[in-house]
This record gives structure tokens, sequence and C-alpha cells, in this order.
């Protein structure tokens, strides 16, 4: 038993929260019920959670491809509902991401994000299930205003996203279209350092029957920040238009525009130790910024989906997309230990950076049923094509710089004047793949799924700057095994096993100059699974185990030839293993939650912690309850988030110790309440780190610079449909 920060948690509390739930019958009576205004196309978008009220969703396909149950899926999942994204005035994926179970976001600064889940780096992100590589400034940063959902399917991921590493795939689902008469929602919000948002949110049908249905909707948003210096404006465009084409045809086309402007953003963090090895302790509105400092960011997509279902069950489906992101940085970086008296002893580096990142996705891919020995299965397979053109400018100073004194720094550091952009690195990636799984039902209660890809991957480096010769590699025809049993002991409740390999290309080079083999990883994991309430309530337990080999690390003595870095050679590495316990969804009809528990460790071949600056335990809930009677119209929800100790070490600059530098435990406590004047009109009052918890949100690696967590914020937004 642990004894969490005034929380209690056993394991005997999964297996009890399992068969003690009961069902409560009746509809939802949730606050804003735009499913009145909508007519929905079950077979299209039977998982939509939009309008539901709920916390969960029927069903989800980011692991497999195929539409199952969450308790059919024989890995885990989390869905982050509309419902449960507004309750919590989730603003970003990263938002919703912070609050997903299992799952880690540490800010390396104010501009980027590390997201974790289980040890290693998640860059698996799909747009309805097309998957998309994220940049720099990575994908977790976009407005989740457009979403309906965010699925998580935490493990190996491989059958469907392709190359990556063995954490979790993020598959951030689209609004739609589906109001076939003029509906719409306006939302008007102002919160804590001078926040201020306005969002339009509009359906409307193009004919007179509804066949063919658009959605708008824009938002802008300007934002100041605890930390000083720093403000944001915020720009969200999208625009889809769903048609039926005929009674089993269905096109979707649609493009999205997002547009970050940010200025006195800080970049790094600030120091940890003074010069003479004592640790600082800066007021959180403290930064290494400039006034002149900027961080603009812009993220477009135009996507097409073109989807029909034949009249024996079979339905195939083609996407197409392509994604542009386009970052442009003038930031200056600050490092080292300043002298506690002096405040001298910081270097500083201005950095101009630009890049432009350029994706096209396309696959299409066949799903239905078939019998076979007397019962009905499933089978589900795809080709797909990705091209991604990537790649960044620099500019260097060429003043000189004066020097830093950091006791009284206020960000008014002189602009220094800099090169022209010149091309630092450029090249193209492309991938194909071909998969397919089935899900076969053997017997009454027990079912497997059975799936693999073959997929085909190559980089071309063009000469830059940072690379001094053109270069090519490429990995073929890499097979990608999938298998899942799952067994029903109960109309509710199931068990389940599952197996996946991962793979992750490497630029390493070894003592002769030949790149590394990938990353290859092999992941287990088991549990328990139970739905209630006809699927409103999914509860979870897991154990999961992954083992990475050919591990780069390096080839003491020897260097790759022709230059002056040091060679690597392949390991066994990192092994990462743990287990999660989780219930979400709706106890009543009047009451949704969302709780959870993950622990795990993760060591590398010499059985040195890795992913240092990820709590190794998380305890995450949320809840909500709308209130009946006298106070019906109230609703009112309250939750917590818990870190252990994060085993982050760096050394000393005054002893030339090795120390703990990772955040001890804490926990940050959040609170909401609503009140619906009528159908249409809601007020609602958000208030994050209720007890205003001062504590080290990330830290950077390169002699443990740290950014704070936000202060207590209130965030006050007034809702009209119609």
């Amino acid at each position: 038993m642990s004894t969490i920060s005034g929380f209690v948690l056993s394991a005997r509390v999964l297996p009890c929260l399992l068969v003690s739930f009961t069902c409560v019958a009746g509809e939802d009576p949730s606050r804003t019920q735009t499913l009145d205004r909508v007519r929905v196309e079950a077979d299209a978008v039977a998982a939509a959670s939009e309008g539901s009220g709920s916390y969960t969703t029927e069903a989800a396909s980011t692991s497999t491809g195929l539409d199952l149950s969450l308790r059919e899926t024989p890995q885990s999942v989390t869905v982050v509902t509309r419902e449960r994204m507004d309750d919590q005035a989730m603003t970003t994926v990263a938002d919703a991401l912070r609050n997903t179970i299992g799952v880690s976001v540490k800010p390396v600064d104010r501009g980027r994000n590390q997201v974790s889940a289980r040890g290693f780096d998640i860059n698996n992100f799909q747009l309805d299930g097309v998957p998309v590589a994220t940049g720099n400034i990575g994908l977790e940063t976009v407005n989740n205003v457009i979403y309906d959902r965010i699925e998580v399917v935490r493990g190996a991921t491989g059958l469907m996203s392709g190359a990556g590493d063995p954490s979790a795939a993020v598959n951030m689902v689209r609004k739609h279209a589906n109001s076939t008469e003029l509906a719409g929602q306006l939302t008007a919000e102002i919160g804590s350092w001078s926040q201020r948002v306005g969002t339009v949110d509009l359906s409307t049908p193009l004919n007179s029957n509804g066949t063919v249905r658009a959605r708008v909707i824009a938002s802008h948003g300007s934002q100041e920040a605890f930390i000083d210096l720093e403000s944001t404006k915020n720009t969200v465009l999208y625009g889809i238009v769903d048609a039926d084409l005929g009674e089993h045809t269905r096109l979707s086309v649609g493009a999205h525009y997002q547009k970050d402007k940010r200025r006195g953003v800080l970049w790094a963090g600030l120091p940890y130790w003074y010069a003479d090895g004592t640790r600082t302790d800066y007021r959180r509105s403290a930064t290494t910024a400039t006034r002149w400092n900027r961080w603009d960011t812009e993220d477009q997509s135009v996507f097409a989906t073109l989807e029909h279902r034949f009249a024996n069950g079979w339905r195939i489906r083609g996407d197409v997309l392509h994604h542009r992101q386009e970052e442009d940085s003038m930031l200056l970086w600050l490092w080292g230990d300043p002298d506690r008296i002096t405040g001298l002893g910081m270097e500083a580096w201005p950095y101009h950076y630009f890049a432009d990142p350029r994706q096209t996705q396309a696959d299409v891919v066949i799903t239905g049923p078939f019998n076979l020995f007397g019962r009905e299965h499933e089978v589900t397979a795809g080709v797909m094509y990705n091209r991604l053109s990537d790649g960044w400018l620099n500019a260097d100073p060429v003043s000189t710089l004066d020097p830093v004194e950091f006791n009284t720094w206020d960000g008014s550091y002189p602009e220094p004047e800099m090169t022209s952009l010149y091309v630092a690195s450029r090249g193209t990636t492309t991938q194909t793949a071909a998969y397919a799984a089935a899900h076969l039902q053997l017997a009454a209660r027990f079912k497997t799924i059975l799936g693999g890809r073959i997929s085909s991957w190559e980089r071309e480096e063009e000469a830059a700057a940072w690379t001094s010769e053109a270069y090519s590699y490429k990995h073929s025809s890499v097979f990608t095994p999938y298998a899942g049993l799952v067994y029903d002991f109960t109309d509710h409740v199931s068990g389940y096993a599952s197996y996946t390999d991962s793979f992750k290309p490497q630029t390493a080079k070894d003592r002769t100059g030949a790149y590394l083999d990938p990353l290859i990883g092999n992941s287990y994991e088991a549990g328990l699974k139970a739905e209630f309430m006809a699927g409103r309530l999914n509860a979870s337990a897991a154990v999961f185990r992954t083992d990475q080999d050919n591990y780069a690390v390096t080839d003491v003595g020897y260097f790759v030839p022709g230059t002056s870095d040091p060679a690597s050679r392949p390991a066994d590495g990192v092994v990462v293993k743990g287990y999660e316990m989780e219930v979400t969804g709706d106890l009543t009809q009047f009451w949704n939650i969302s709780i959870g528990w993950t622990q795990f460790s993760a060591r590398d071949a010499d059985g040195n912690d890795v992913a240092v600056d990820h709590a190794r335990r998380q305890f995450k809930l949320f809840t909500k309850y709308r209130l009946q009677g006298t106070w019906q119209g109230l609703s009112v929800g309250a939750g917590a988030n818990w870190e252990g100790d994060r085993p982050a070490t760096a050394i000393n600059p005054a002893t030339g110790e090795e120390e703990r530098v990772g955040q001890p435990a804490y926990a940050v406590f959040d609170a909401m309440a609503a009140y619906d004047f009528n159908k249409q009109l809601s007020l609602q009052l958000n208030v994050t780190n209720v007890a205003d918890k001062k504590y080290r949100s990330g830290s950077f690696w390169w002699g443990a610079p740290y950014t704070y967590g936000e202060p207590r914020k209130l965030l006050l937004t007034l809702d009209y449909t119609f």
C-alpha cells in the first residue's frame, strides 16, 4: 500500500471497482446538450463524444485499425472526450495529455515539451487515424478546440504508426459537420494574466435535405503569463464539409490553420545552481528571456476522406493529408552558474531558427466481416505512403555579446546583429507500408487479434552546414507483428494479453562508418478490463514490459572514420516494466469520473535510470457531479494530479559531485463549478493549482536549468449555444 499526499491507494481498489458499480437507467442531462440539434450518422461517427455528456466513448480504432470497444482492445486505452476537455478547460492537446493516465508532459522551456509514456518519448501522433510527424514544436501545442476527442493508446503501436518509440500513440479526432440545421456555439473566456479568448463554432446544412453540411470554427485569444515579459496571441481557423454522396458513401474535406505569436518567451530555463554550488530559488516570474525574444509558429493542414460502405458490411476508406508546420524564432540562450553576490558568470548565445517541415500522407484501408467455421470475424487491411521534407535554417551573431549580470536581469539585453539565414540541415524521409489485422472469434468468449505490418523507411540527407556531405540510408521490408488475446469472463469483464514490436531508425554510426541497425522493441502487456452502463463506464488494470535492443552506446576508443565523432556500438538497451489502473466514464447519469494510477521503472543496459525527468509514479483524478432538485443546473468538479520523485541528477559545479536534482513528490489540485441558466446559456469557473503549489515542472538536460509550474489560475467561461 502506498500513501500518496493524503490519498491511500491499494492494489485491491480496482478489483472492487470492477464488480461494485451499478447501472442507473435514464438519459444523461449534460450541461450543453448540442445533441438535440444534431443528426448523427451512426455508422460514420459511432464513437463521437461531442454532446454525449460522457467521459468515455464506445469504441476506439487507434490501436489496430479495427473498431473495437475499449474492453475488446488488448492494450491500455484512454479517451479524453469533448465533455472532459470542456469541464477542465483544456486549451491544448498538451493539457489533455497532462491529465491522461500514464502520460507525462514536462516543459523543456516555455516553447517545447517532453511528452512521455512508459519511459519513452511520444512521437506517434495521428489526425483522424492518419499518422503525422511532429516537429521541434510538437503537435501537443495545437489548440484542441477543433477536436471531438483525443485517443491515447499506451505501449507500442507500430501496427498503425510505423517507425517510433514503444510509448503511446495519440490520435486527435476532429469535429465533423453532422448538424442538418443551423446550430452554433459562442464562447467567451476571461482569466488570469489578462487572458481573453473568443470562439465561434457554426454548423449548417448546405442543401435542402442536409446531405451536404459545413462547419466552421474560429478562435482568437491573447494572454500574458505568470513569467515576466511573456505574451501570446493565438488564432485558430477550421472548416470542414461532410457530404453524403449516397446512402453509403461519405466525403469529408477540410482545412485547419493555427498561428501563435509569442513574445518574451523563456528559452531553456532558469539556472539550478549558483557558482558556489548552492541551489537557486527564484521567484516563479523570473526569466532568462529578453524583450526581443520571439517564437512564432504556424500549423496548417488540408485533408480529405472518402468512405464507402457496401451492402455486405464491408467498407473502404481513403485518406489524403498535407500538413505543414512553420517555426520562426529569435531567442537568447543563457547558461551557466551565476555568482550569488554579483550575478555574473552566465554566458549568452542568440539564435535565429527557421523551420518549415512539410509532409504528405495517403492511405487506403478496407475493413469488413467474414464467416469462418460458423462464426463471424472481422479483418482490416491497408497501404500507406508518407513523405516528409524537413530541415532548418540558422543565423549566428556577428556582433560582440555583452556580459550578463543576472541578479538585476530585466530582459533589456541589446539585440545583436545576426548573419543571414543559412541552411543548417535539409532532407527527406519516405515511408511506405502495408498492414493487416484480423479480429477472430475463436469461441463464444475467446477472441484473438492477429496482425502485421511491412514497412520501408528511407532518409535522404542533403549536404548542408551541419551535414558535411549528402547521404542516404534505408530499411526495407521491416516486419512488425501484432498479437492479442481477449477472454470474456463475464458479459462485462475480460482478461487480455498482447505482444507487438517496434522499430526506430537511428543516425549513430559504428567504427566502420556504417549506421547502426534500428532500435528494436518488444512490448508485452496483460490485464483485466471491464465495462458497465452499456460501455459508459470503463475500468482496467494492466502490467507491461518493453525491451529495446540495438541501443547506441559509445564504442570507447574508436571514432567514426574521417571524423572526430566517437563511434557507437549496439547494445541491449532499455527495459521498462510497470503497471497501471484506471476507471473512466460515468458512475451514474449525473456523475463523471476519471481516476488512475501508474508506476514503472526504466533502466538502460547498465542499470541506470532513463527518462529521468519523468516521475515513476502518478496518480490522476478528476470528477464532476451535476446536482438535481433545487440545485438543478449546477455542476461541481474537482481533481488532483500527484507525482512521485524524479530520479534526475546533474553535476554540482562547485563540488564536481553528482546530485539529485529531480523535483520531489508534489500534488496539484483543481476545481470547477458551472451553472446552466437555461439550455442555451451557461457560466463556468475553473481554478487550477488551487493551493498555489510552487514546483519545478520541467528541467533541461544540460546543467539542470528548470522551469516552474503554473501558479494558481482562474478562468471564467461564458457559453451560448443555439
